[in-house]
């Protein structure tokens, strides 16, 4: 019984550090650009996109594609690297174990 209350208290004490992480995560941002440099996007450890920055230069009303492509380039790439900072921060919780849709 003893062990029983204790693997609980850890269990409690694992949630909190977790739910901390998850609320720290989302303060931490990561950036991404596409076309060098032409467009950027922010979003946070939530996968929220904060900002999207669009160089002057690229934003052609002839060739309206390619700054949508642009745009989606840098979108998914800042999304991967949410889904990295993710892995990277909550992984010690998890210790490997690859859990759909628990982050």
């Amino acid at each position: 019984m003893k062990n029983m209350g204790n693997m609980m208290k850890q269990m409690q004490k694992m949630q909190k550090e977790m739910m901390k992480a998850q609320e720290q995560l989302k303060e931490e941002t990561v950036e991404a650009s596409a076309g060098g440099g032409m467009v950027t996007v922010v979003a946070n450890g939530d996968k929220k996109i904060l900002d999207i920055k669009i160089s002057e230069e690229v934003v052609d009303p002839d060739d309206v594609d390619m700054l949508q492509d642009l745009i989606l380039v840098a979108t998914n790439d800042a999304l991967q690297k949410v889904d990295q900072l993710v892995n990277e921060k909550m992984g010690k919780f998890t210790k490997g174990m690859n859990i759909p849709g628990l982050f």
